[in-house]
């Protein structure tokens, strides 16, 4: 009995030292003129610091999913871009229109369209997919394609327009000519895909109607500000900010490097 009572006192003067540091630490908040805000942007500095490990998952799923998408984008409108660039078929400027109108898709149309095809009751709901990364890529993927196609024709019919004498000289073919092209264009084509990848990593509204948002298996950094910020944890919405508007500079600031090469190509 004895000793409950020292554990029970023991208890107590633990209590009674931690009531006494926290109200320590809140006048001390309130002499500096510390508000919500401030102690948020403080415990956001804390989780970067800290390398908070939930922290690190959002940021590397965020990453992988629009580098995945990036490189599907990339496979099929790079050479589509400059198939449009080299050919001359019927309906090609309706092509060219409407690859240009799909710049600006609305994310949550796609976002809709990708849940009815990956649906139980859709064409490819056998497959699973729906609430998963790979859902999320293929979103991604139908966003950005249409920017790389546009932007990879306008810079691949610049040069054409330098090149299409010598190459048609040496007889090559439209088969050899793309690859040519794409390859000399490289530099001005690593703008396309930084606009590509910019597209695809602030997406938001797309990979959280085919993502469903669901913790540590899709839940990347645009869908974790949204959730965390209406949840009232803006230490840990304003980390992922931080690293989202770090990664769009460093991605512009890549952009504008490589101007000078793209200047030569008209973007």
């Amino acid at each position: 009995m004895r000793g409950d009572g020292k554990d029970t006192k023991a208890d107590g003067v633990v209590s009674e030292d931690l009531q006494q540091k926290r109200t320590l630490i809140e006048r001390i908040c309130e002499n500096a003129g510390m508000n919500d805000l401030g102690a948020a942007f403080i415990q956001a500095a804390h989780l970067l610091a800290g390398r908070e490990p939930a922290l690190l998952g959002v940021i590397v799923l965020s990453l992988r999913v629009s580098l995945s998408a990036l490189l599907i984008a990339s496979l099929i409108g790079a050479p589509c871009g400059a198939l449009l660039a080299v050919c001359r078929f019927p309906g090609r400027r309706l092509l060219i229109v409407a690859f240009n109108a799909m710049m600006g898709l609305p994310p949550v149309v796609v976002g809709l369209l990708i849940y009815i095809l990956l649906s139980r009751a859709g064409p490819l709901g056998t497959f699973g997919l729906l609430f998963t990364p790979a859902a999320m890529v293929m979103a991604q993927s139908v966003l950005i394609v249409p920017i790389i196609i546009a932007l990879t024709r306008q810079v691949i019919a610049n040069d054409w327009e330098e090149y299409a004498e010598l190459l048609r000289s040496l007889g090559a073919r439209w088969w050899q000519i793309i690859p040519t092209l794409l390859w000399e264009a490289r530099q001005a084509l690593l703008t396309v895909l930084l606009a590509g990848f910019g597209r695809a990593v602030a997406e938001v509204g797309a990979v959280m109607m085919v993502g469903g948002n669901i913790d540590g298996l899709t839940r990347v950094m645009t869908t974790t500000i949204a959730l965390e910020t209406s949840k009232g944890n803006l230490a840990f919405a304003l980390a992922l900010g931080t690293v989202l508007l770090v990664l769009v500079f460093l991605v512009n600031a890549l952009a504008y490097l490589s101007r000078p090469h793209s200047a030569q190509h008209g973007i």
